[in-house]
């Protein structure tokens, strides 16, 4: 193995040595496989190629100083795609199945954890898909679980600092009853032109309105908004957002602080009121909004007027961060130490 740059990590993938696999079939599922090909061996008419039974999962596995490495929510993500597999109609994988394939694959892959002082991290992807053959649109009666690993850096180039996002009004991420409640590939197909639409335009990522009456703050691009003002955490409630498991965490930790939490409709006029603001999730945990620009109404809501991220949010960081590499107390069980 190639000597790995792990403080020049992009958010990309690496190969690295194994996968683990659990095949669901005739009505069970069965033992855990390891793999060292990267590929699969799939009917062509499989329903994940066909008809998008496609879930899948991000979390990360960090190095403390303590040399220990530590997955962060793993039974939270597998929660979260048990509830996409019944919105989907897939075969749900226990949360103890779950754990099994994403302690095993760590272990089997931890030379590829990045060193603590690095900033890197593993990224852990579950991937869950249909691969039963249908050609009428059914649901699978066989389907494959699949865990891959790879180190990344940052996701944003410039880590923990500002970016300006751009309102997008002729594109819905997902419907109000679709599957933006859902991890599957469909919201991130959805997606891909109004984000290439914004990276063309200098912004880091789109920002969505809500898709009925385009007046509700949805998401910022792949992630989870939260606005900061008056010693509350805000962040909007609505039936199209994926339930952010960073977002979920963040709320925690701002209550801790002793800020009050907000789920709830946000008016996209709020933007003008907000001290700080952010978009959250796995892979930039927070990355702090400087502004958003309304090109349609010739507007530009500034949060950040200094270009920087605010007190708030980098206290929010900090503490999130502290807990992955076990800096700070997890008074809240959510990190599992891989023996």
């Amino acid at each position: 193995m190639k000597e790995i740059d792990w403080s020049n990590l992009s958010f990309g993938y690496i190969k690295t040595d194994y996968n683990v696999r659990i095949n669901f079939r005739d009505g069970a599922w069965g033992e855990l496989e390891v793999s060292s090909s990267e590929y699969i061996n799939m009917h062509m008419a499989a329903t994940c190629l066909h008809y998008g039974q496609e879930a899948f999962e991000g979390l990360k596995a960090f190095r403390g100083k303590d040399g220990k490495i530590r997955i962060f929510r793993l039974e939270e993500n597998a929660a979260r795609m048990q509830a996409t597999c019944q919105g989907i109609m897939m075969a749900e994988l226990s949360t103890e199945r779950f754990r099994e394939a994403v302690l095993k694959v760590v272990k089997l892959n931890e030379h590829f954890v990045p060193p603590y002082e690095s900033g890197a991290s593993l990224y852990i992807r579950p991937l869950l898909i249909g691969t039963g053959a249908q050609i009428g649109v059914h649901p699978a009666d066989e389907y494959l679980f699949l865990v891959l690993v790879t180190p990344v850096g940052p996701y944003f180039k410039g880590g923990f600092s500002t970016n300006p996002y751009v309102i997008v009004r002729e594109f819905d991420r997902s419907a109000p009853l679709g599957t933006g409640i859902y991890k599957v590939g469909g919201n991130y197909a959805a997606s891909l032109r109004a984000n290439k639409l914004a990276h063309d335009l200098g912004y880091a990522s789109e920002f969505y309105l809500d898709a009925k009456e385009k007046k509700y703050i949805d998401e910022c691009g792949a992630a989870n908004f939260f606005g900061i003002k008056e010693n509350t955490y805000i962040t909007p409630l609505s039936t199209s957002i994926l339930p952010s498991i960073t977002n979920k965490s963040l709320m925690q930790l701002a209550e801790d602080m002793g800020l009050k939490v907000e789920r709830r409709p946000v008016p996209e006029e709020e933007l003008s009121t907000f001290e700080e603001a952010g978009a959250c999730g796995t892979a930039a945990v927070i990355s702090p909004i400087q502004r958003i620009d309304d090109l349609d109404n010739k507007k530009s809501y500034v949060i950040s007027k200094d270009g920087k991220p605010g007190p708030v949010c980098t206290k929010l960081y900090n503490k999130l961060r502290g807990i992955q590499y076990g800096d700070e107390p997890d008074t809240h069980g959510w990190v599992t130490i891989v023996e």
